[in-house]
């Protein structure tokens, strides 16, 4: 098992790159996110790798990160869910974002991906829905908080709730949530989460 790369970056488009680690060059899969954090060609560079072994071919995926790693097998674990499905929808939302969707259950959101169904989504959610909100940790203005302060708490629930009837999607409501106070009322984290939105405009 490969666990990562450290070489020089000799080909990057807008899929997959190349890094030469000892005269060998290994080509990984990767989201547009990892693939935007690599360097100039011919500089170093340094990936986290997962490798997928089938009858007919071996690949190799690439990660800036280790959240977006341990993210991307998540996913992967979901049944009909392959690993360019899970690197599709890591080019589609941060690693924040994705979690945030799937702890608070907003399977719709997850179809904006490329080659994501409704069931797909659905799936991704029901399986992965329990394992994010006791396990993901989100940075905020306010300090920590975990996506099960954000799918289960009272106050942070109803405002998200509240912020969708405002027309806002499940998940940008929920990332939005998660900047605010989550100890002050509902009407308190809506203010907040209002004022954090109307600077995007």
């Amino acid at each position: 098992m490969i666990y990562s790369l450290n070489g020089t970056l000799i080909y990057s488009d807008h899929q997959f790159a190349v890094i030469e680690c000892g005269g060998v060059g290994f080509k990984f899969l990767a989201s547009t996110k990892t693939l935007s954090s690599l360097p100039q060609k011919g500089k170093q560079a340094f990936v986290y790798t997962y490798m997928n072994v089938k009858e007919d071919a071996v690949d190799l995926f690439g990660f800036a990160d280790t959240n977006e790693l341990e993210l991307f097998k998540l996913i992967t674990s979901v049944n009909g869910v392959g690993p360019k499905i899970g690197i599709a929808i890591l080019s589609d939302f941060t690693v924040d974002q994705l979690s945030l969707a799937i702890a608070s259950g907003d399977a719709k959101t997850l179809t904006k991906a490329s080659g994501v169904g409704l069931k797909i989504a659905q799936r991704i959610v029901l399986e992965l829905k329990d394992k994010l909100a006791s396990g993901i940790t989100v940075q905020s203005e306010n300090g920590s908080v975990t996506a099960a302060d954000i799918a289960d708490g009272s106050s942070p629930k109803d405002a998200i709730a509240a912020l969708v009837q405002f027309g806002y999607s499940h998940s940008e409501a929920a990332a939005t949530v998660s900047k605010c106070d989550l100890s002050k009322s509902t009407e308190d984290i809506i203010k907040q989460a209002l004022r954090l939105l109307s600077t995007k405009f």
